[in-house]
Formats: structure tokens, sequence, C-alpha cells
């Protein structure tokens, strides 16, 4: 067995884990193209201009040579001769400078594309991360390996698409600029393009094998990472300060923080030191190729054989040889990291997330009006991957307009009912049907609109009061009187009354001119947001009262109950003080239906119920 502190051994197979890896480079492509096309092609043609520019430069630099020492009176084989030789310098060398000038602003004119392309591209593929997650389920996000792929996958979409499109055009230009430097070089010496090529592979050999360590190294850190994330936020975020001051845990947190630095910094570091020392001994191969071929030409012009100009246009000629293969080996190694990396954003996007649609083309239909009864039919449930059931046979009735109580000890399977109401899980065996209907047959969305809930975990939107509640019902956001007329269902019109810009304040400490509530008050916020959707037909208060006091618990009941009226309604609470006024109570254990019946029915057959209370109520007596 592998440690776990060591990374996995690479697998085998690496031909077929290529051409795995170059798939990516289509589907990578095709992004770019859908993110700014016209940029695209725009960035291309510029690349190109730019890819011939070194040659011709390089050239113009020899004429002028030849030219200098011919009018100098010094002329070599090949070089001109006569009075105008000064004046064809002159004018060399301004061709020399427009050259230059064109390199320069069509390098300035590419660096503008490159960066709007980014800017497109990074925006293009935040947004698909972003509706990949709308379109996961809540099992995903209950997956720890699903949380990997996207953290991958965010991690590396604002560089490597882009990066790994620009390392094409990159060999693309360098190819061509190779390809004319070359037809400069083979004229002089044709044994000068083979060391060009020669000496550079053993850099690009040993930097593709780094480019690969480098990939296995960053995905296998990344359950750690997320440990790391989860440390900074602990010691960052308003939720955890009150503990983290209290217990004195900022030392342990910090510890913690502090080793898997420590742990990253000393991979990235041998990382960094093998690159440094493949990077001096291939540098230094390439520069001994380099004056081995400068002594060689520069004797041939100390001989006469070829001119100064010729001289210098090989030196010119070689030294960006040399660099221009480089450039290509190097982003040929770019391209297989960046591939290798966009292999995390194509397995993240390609997550099946097919569960909740429809079982039936059309999705079934509900007639709308009112309640319908709601029915589970022998319902079992456990987690994928795991063996200890949550739900076992439970079948229940909830009938129209009825409210039912559900109790039970942590773990009995209350909220997992509303999961599966909800459709955010399926049913292991059995079903669920609403108005006869298996939910697996409506669309999701449709029978969610169906639904008002409040759920013990609320969230509490930096947004302002308005949009806290508004959010209800996404469609009336900006109706005021519909947001009023649920805040005073909710009970959360005092709440607002004593905001500084009443609906209009922001909420929260995240942003600038937040004001923080107590528990509360979000909760009251949160049950606003409920009342929203006055067209419910069922309503859930899954704990809806742990944070308030038990007068104003007993004030949202009594409202609850006057919104419900015509309305089925699921209320999940320990306090039996809120339960018992419901029609029927289920009493889960063990995540079996063990009692069913009003309060005073479960009272007399002195159960699980009976116990409950009893103790309950003793708790308040004593």
């Amino acid at each position: 067995m592998k440690s776990a502190a060591q990374p996995p051994e690479p697998r085998p197979g690496r031909l077929a884990s290529l051409r795995a890896v170059l798939g990516v480079v289509p589907g990578t492509l095709r992004l770019v193209w859908a993110a700014d096309w016209g940029g695209a092609l725009g960035l291309v043609g510029l690349t190109g201009l730019l890819a011939l520019l070194p040659a011709a430069v390089a050239w113009v630099g020899k004429l002028i040579v030849d030219g200098v020492v011919a009018a100098s009176g010094h002329g070599g084989p090949g070089g001109p001769a006569g009075p105008d030789a000064a004046a064809r310098v002159a004018w060399l060398v301004g061709l020399e400078l427009a050259l230059m000038a064109l390199q320069l602003v069509l390098n300035r004119l590419a660096g503008l594309r490159r960066e709007l392309l980014r800017a497109r591209l990074g925006n293009l593929l935040e947004e698909r991360i972003l509706q990949k997650a709308l379109e996961l389920e809540l099992r995903h996000f209950e997956d720890s390996e699903t949380y990997d792929k996207m953290q991958n996958a965010r991690r590396e979409a604002p560089s490597r698409p882009l990066s790994l499109a620009l390392q094409l055009v990159a060999i693309g230009q360098n190819a061509v600029t190779l390809a004319a430097l070359s037809g400069l070089l083979w004229r002089l010496s044709p044994a000068s393009v083979a060391v060009v090529v020669l000496a550079s592979l053993p850099a690009f050999l040993g930097e593709a094998r780094l480019a690969g360590e480098s990939f296995r190294l960053y995905s296998w850190r990344a359950p750690e990472g997320r440990r790391l994330n989860y440390l900074e936020w602990i010691l960052t975020r308003d939720a955890h300060v009150k503990e983290v001051k209290l217990f004195g845990l900022g030392p342990l947190v910090l510890s913690r923080y502090r080793e898997l630095f420590r742990k990253f910094f000393a991979e990235d570091r041998r990382l960094a030191l093998r690159r440094l020392a493949n990077g001096t001994g291939f540098g230094l191969l390439s520069l001994l190729a380099f004056y081995a071929m400068y002594a060689l030409m520069a004797g041939r012009a100390a001989a006469g054989a070829i001119t100064l100009g010729d001289l210098t246009l090989y030196i010119s000629v070689f030294r960006q040889g040399q660099a221009a293969i480089q450039a290509v080996l190097a982003a040929v190694g770019g391209t297989y990291e960046d591939a290798l990396f966009m292999q995390n954003l194509f397995a993240y996007l390609a997550i099946p997330a097919g569960g909740e649609r429809p079982r039936r083309t059309p999705a079934a239909t509900l007639p709308r009006g009112g309640p319908l009864p709601i029915e589970l039919d022998r319902v079992s449930f456990r987690y994928p991957g795991r063996d200890a059931w949550v739900l076992q046979d439970v079948s229940l009735t909830l009938a129209p307009g009825e409210t039912l109580g559900l109790v039970g000890e942590n773990g009995a399977g209350k909220s997992t009912v509303v999961k599966l109401l909800l459709r955010l899980h399926e049913p292991t065996s059995g079903a669920i049907r609403w108005g006869g209907v298996d939910l697996r047959d409506l669309d999701p969305a449709d029978l969610r609109a169906r639904i008002g809930a409040v759920f013990q975990d609320y969230v509490r939107y930096q947004f302002s009061a308005a949009e806290n509640i508004g959010l209800g019902e996404p469609t009336r956001l900006h109706d005021r009187a519909r947001i009023e007329a649920a805040a005073a269902r909710g009970g959360a019109e005092g709440v607002i009354a004593g905001l500084p810009q009443g609906y209009e304040t922001v909420l929260g400490g995240w942003f600038e001119k937040g004001h923080e509530l107590s528990a509360g008050q979000w909760q009251k916020l949160a049950v606003a947001r409920a009342f929203m959707r006055q067209d419910a037909e069922l309503l859930i208060l899954d704990e809806p009262t742990a944070a308030i006091d038990a007068e104003a618990e007993h004030e949202l009941f009594e409202r609850f109950r006057q919104l419900a009226v015509g309305r089925s309604a699921l209320v999940i609470s320990h306090r039996f003080s809120t339960v018992r006024l419901a029609d029927r109570i289920a009493v889960l254990h063990g995540g079996r239906l063990v009692e069913l019946g009003s309060h005073q029915e479960l009272l007399a057959q002195d159960g699980r119920y009976a116990h409950l209370f009893r103790l309950q109520a003793r708790g308040y007596l004593e």
C-alpha cells in the first residue's frame, strides 16, 4: 500500500496518455473560438506577420554590414562597390528601422488582442463552470471527488485554456520563423541547421518530463489544497470568530496552515530546483554548440570564404534559430502541460448530471388550484457508497390541506424526507407520489415551484433586505408590495424597520456598509422569503424556530397556520410546543416510521413520542 503522503506513481502507456491529453486540444480551440472568434483570427494574422520579420531584419542587417565594408573600400566576395554604396547603406538602415517599427506596432497589437481574448475566454469559462454547478445534483456536492474536480477546474480555468491556445500560436509563429531563418542558415552552413535542432532536444525532453510531474503534483494535492483553504476560512470568517477566540484555536489552526504550506513549499522547491538544474545544464549545452559553430564560421570569414556581412548574418540567424527552436519545443512542452490541466476542466464539465430529468417525455403535469395528496410508498434511502440506511420502508400520506409534524432524534431521517420531496435525492427503493404521479415523472422545476420552505441551514444572502426576501420568488424580485406583504407574514417588519436604509440596507459583514443581524433576525427574513411564494401548495418548515425565543416561535407558528389554510404543510421541529399543533405527527426512529397520530393520540399510546414529550416538558419545569 502506498503512503498517503506520497504522490501516485506515473501510470504506464505514455503514448496512449499523450493521445488522450492532446485530444483536449480541439475542445480548447472550440472554447477560444466561442469566446472571441474575431479576436482569435486577428491574433493568428498578427502572429503570422511577426513570424516573418526576424528573417527580414537579419537579411537587411547582413546587407548593411556588406554595404558598410564596400563603402569603406574593403569589399569582400560578393560585396557591393561604387559611389552609391553609402546612399544604399543609409537606405537599408531606414528599411531596418521601418521593419523594427512595424515589429513594435504588431507586438503591441498582438498583446492587446491577447488581453481582450484572455478576458472574454476567462469569463466564458467561469460562466460554464457556474452553469455546470447549477446542473449538478445534491449528491455531487456531497462527494469530495466532485469538489476536487471543481477546485481543479476553477483554479486552472482563468489561465490554462488561453495558455494552450497561445502555445499553439507560438508553435506556428516560431515554426514559420525557423523555416525562414533555416533558409538563410542553409546557404552558409547546412550542418548548422542540424546543430540547432539537436542542441535543443535534450532541454525539451527534460522540460516535458517535469511538466508531467508538475501536473501530477498539483492534481494529487487538490484535497490538501481544500484543507488549506478551509483552515484559512476558519481564521478569516465572522462565523468562527467567537469559538476561535474563546477556545484559543488560533495558534492550533495557524500551525496546521503553516505545516501544510511548508509541505507544499518543499514540493514546489524540489520541482523548481530540478527545473533550475535542467535549465542550466541544457542551456550550457546550447551555448557550447553556438560558440563551436561561431568559431568555425569566424575562421571561414577570416579566410575570405564568406563576407563579414555573411558572418554577421550567421551569428544573428544562428542565435535566433536556436531561440526559435527552443521556443517551439518549450511551447510543445507547455501545450502538453496545459492539456494535462485542461483534462481536469473537461472532466468537471463532463460530470453526468441528468439524474433530475423526468423519466418520461414529455414530463407529467399536475393540475393547479389546490393541494394534492402526497404519498411516501415504502420509501427507503441510503447515500451512494454507504451501507447504513437513512430511511427504511417508510409509508406515509400527507392529505390535501393537512399539517403534518415530523419528529425524531438527530439522524432519524427527518431532513432526508424533505430532500426526497424536493427531488434533491431519489429513493433507493419505493416511490413518492404527488397527486398520484411519481415525482420522478415530473419536471423538477415545476415540482419545486409548488413548494415553499424554510430550512434549518437557511442562507444569509449578503444582499439588500428586500432581495433577501424577494429571492423566495425571483420573478417578483422587484415587486415591493409583494415583498412587504411577505415580510409582514413572516414577522420581519420589525427587523426591516430597525435597519438604517430599510429595505435597501445591505445585510451581512462581507461588503462595505453591510449591516449584520442577529441569528433570530436572519431567520425571520428566511421565513419571509418562504412566504413570497403565495401560490405554494406545500409549505415546509425544517427547524424554523431554532434561533428565536418562545414568544416569537408562537407568533411565527400562528402566522404559519394562517398561511397554511388551504395548503398542505410539513413541520419538522425538536420543540413539541410547535409540532403538537399539527393535525398529525409522524415519529421517526432509526429511519423507520414508528408512530403516527395526533398529539393527544400519541400521548395516549405512551410510546416514543410520549417519552420524548415528557423529557422536554420536564426540562422546562426543572
